[in-house]
């Protein structure tokens, strides 16, 4: 019987899993693959519906009962976002994080998402938010259905030719605040699956980048990610600040400056 494997279409996860996905892995067993945005793999998580899972580090310390969380395949980003955008006014002023009104209503895709928990710690409040499909923030943010939007780095490209601005990178504000990369998914396997076979599924999703460090041994494959007995574990502390937020112990951090 096949295991379950469901991941986003993103460009990352695509290549991560490409070989396992595809049969390419002999000592693999066979997957049944399912493709979602990661919210949805957040909501199936809570269900415990698949195998192997994408989920977002937001939602991670409360999957963490029926799920173990893996050591390779986990997504970072440095200063790429999530982006926090809006409209100009009628004088072409831009709103920053501290004047945004408590009211204003902000298009995000998840309640579980890395962009919804990133957004609260940097407003330092937990704002009114309205949940919407990726692909319809931008508009609703244009058309003033909703005050702003956060968006991921897959759908904040033309932002800009809808008129809106970028209000805060809420990436580079939690690289400021923490020096640490910005941890958005982790890959999750249930925890019916034996620890033995958890590692291998591990070695699964870590198989393709290692394949790609042998092709590019000068250079690292992750730039910025610290090489094998470098300093630091780049996941180190972020359950931590998750798990502090749903405690309401977690401390108001410093506001970003545009």
């Amino acid at each position: 019987m096949a295991l379950s494997l469901a991941y986003p279409p993103y460009p990352n996860d695509t290549y991560v899993f490409s070989a396992w996905s595809n049969g390419l892995l002999n000592a693999a067993p066979r997957v049944a693959v399912s493709l979602d945005h990661v919210e949805a793999l957040n909501v199936a998580a809570f269900a415990s519906r698949y195998t192997v899972t994408k989920a977002s580090y937001g939602a991670m310390p409360l999957l963490l009962g029926d799920y173990r969380m893996l050591r390779a395949g986990s997504s970072f980003g440095l200063e790429t976002g999530p982006l926090l955008v809006g409209r100009p006014d009628a004088n072409g002023t831009m709103p920053t994080l501290e004047s945004l009104p408590r009211e204003a209503r902000i298009a995000i895709r998840g309640p579980m998402t890395t962009c919804h928990l990133l957004l609260q710690l940097a407003l330092g409040r937990s704002p009114i938010v309205e949940i919407m499909r990726p692909d319809r923030i931008i508009g609703a943010v244009a058309r003033g259905e909703v005050a702003a939007g956060v968006l991921m780095a897959e759908t904040c490209y033309p932002y800009e030719e809808a008129g809106l601005r970028c209000i805060s990178d809420l990436g580079q504000w939690w690289r400021q605040e923490t020096g640490r990369p910005t941890p958005v998914t982790g890959v999750l396997v249930r925890r019916d699956v034996p620890l033995d076979s958890a590692r291998d599924r591990c070695n699964h999703s870590r198989e393709p980048g290692l394949r790609a460090r042998a092709r590019t041994r000068d250079r690292p494959v992750h730039p910025g990610r610290p090489e094998r007995g470098g300093r630091g574990n780049p996941t180190q502390g972020h359950l931590d600040v998750r798990q502090r937020l749903y405690r309401g112990r977690g401390r108001r951090r410093r506001r970003c400056r545009r």
